[in-house]
């Protein structure tokens, strides 16, 4: 038996509750999926929406048969994490395709095809490592929009003979691309980011901070109870920073991204920073201390809120791989020079 049939020969072994069954092929047997989600699927998308599991949250790279596909059905290429996958064969539900599922260390295919595992190498290997030039009998593979400026179509057309049609970017216009002949429309190309989808991003993002969120609240104020006031805890100051910290944390990471198309600038930083300005600027009106703590607030809500606002530079089609680690090489420094300032401001505001 060839290596290639090994890989889907031990697909028998998969018990996930989106397994069907299994199709046998030219290349071994491969295992059939549901289309349909169950509750666990659902709940998996909530709780990776929340950061939890994110990591794991996998199928095995392999080739999979969605309905019942033949030779002549379409080859549609996937990341093996599993939201990605799951909204690839609920979009396509009623249309038998084969499915090739690459090795992309759980992440998602526009992210990985920023990292290069969702790559040209990736995508030449699983071909071969599956078998599918014996699955199907034409040679085109329909890969993620999303996924290009990981592929090398040329490369792959050298390698494999397969010839790679980019589908849309929504999963949801898959049946009526492959509908009309594996042709894409202006509307299938064009990259959204309305406010529902940038909301979906927040929630990991809370989670991912909330510790942090926590050691600053704890270290300012016990901060507090030194200076001039000796070793007394003040409670209405003490209260008043974890009053703002929660409001930076809230309005850093919940605010850039709904406010996104309107701040100034292109930078994410830069967004960021202006949100930390104006919630510096309210908090600087009800500050207990004088002028120099009211500073040293200012200038943290800024950092604070420009380094949250730079946490979703890599999440949206605003940036490219290059200029997210273009803003990262000068905005990071930045922020902590202002965070180090504000935090010896702080403490000097203490004492006086």
């Amino acid at each position: 038996m060839s290596s290639a049939c090994c890989c889907n020969v031990a697909a028998p072994r998969l018990s996930g509750h989106w397994i069907a069954g299994y199709q046998d092929t030219a290349a071994g047997r491969v295992p059939r999926v549901f289309s349909r989600w169950t509750w666990r699927d659902r709940l998996g998308a909530y709780a990776v929406r929340w950061g939890i599991g994110r990591m794991r949250y996998t199928v095995p790279p392999g080739l999979y048969a969605v309905g019942a596909p033949g030779p002549d059905s379409p080859l549609l290429v996937s990341a093996n994490y599993k939201l990605s996958f799951d909204h690839v064969r609920r979009a396509i539900a009623g249309v038998d395709v084969w499915l090739l599922v690459l090795d992309t260390k759980g992440v998602n295919v526009w992210c990985a095809a920023g990292k290069g595992t969702f790559g040209t190498d990736e995508l030449v290997g699983r071909l071969a490592a599956t078998g599918a030039g014996k699955v199907v009998v034409h040679r085109t593979l329909i890969v993620p929009q999303l996924g290009a400026p990981g592929v090398a179509a040329h490369e792959v057309s050298r390698r494999t003979g397969f010839r790679c049609v980019y589908g849309p970017v929504r999963t949801r216009d898959l049946p009526a691309f492959l509908r009309d002949g594996m042709r894409a429309t202006p509307d299938m190309r064009r990259v959204s980011f309305t406010l529902r989808e940038r909301l979906a991003v927040v929630p990991v993002e809370l989670v991912r901070h909330f510790v942090p969120a926590l050691a600053a609240t704890a270290a300012l104020v016990l901060m507090t109870g030194f200076g001039s006031h000796g070793s007394r805890l003040s409670w209405d100051r003490a209260l008043w920073v974890c009053g703002a910290v929660g409001a930076n944390y809230l309005f850093g990471l919940i605010g850039v991204p709904v406010l996104l198309p309107w701040l100034p600038g292109r930078a994410f930083a830069v967004k960021g920073a202006v949100v930390g300005a104006l919630l510096g600027v309210a908090l600087v009106g009800c500050s207990p201390w004088g002028w120099q703590g009211k500073g040293t607030v200012a200038l943290l809500s800024v950092a604070a809120c420009s380094f949250f606002g730079l946490t979703f530079t890599g999440s949206t089609p605003y940036t490219s791989a290059s200029g997210v680690r273009r803003e990262l090489r000068w905005a990071i420094p930045l922020q902590g020079v202002a965070a180090i300032t504000g935090a010896l401001g702080w403490v000097a505001a203490q004492f006086v």
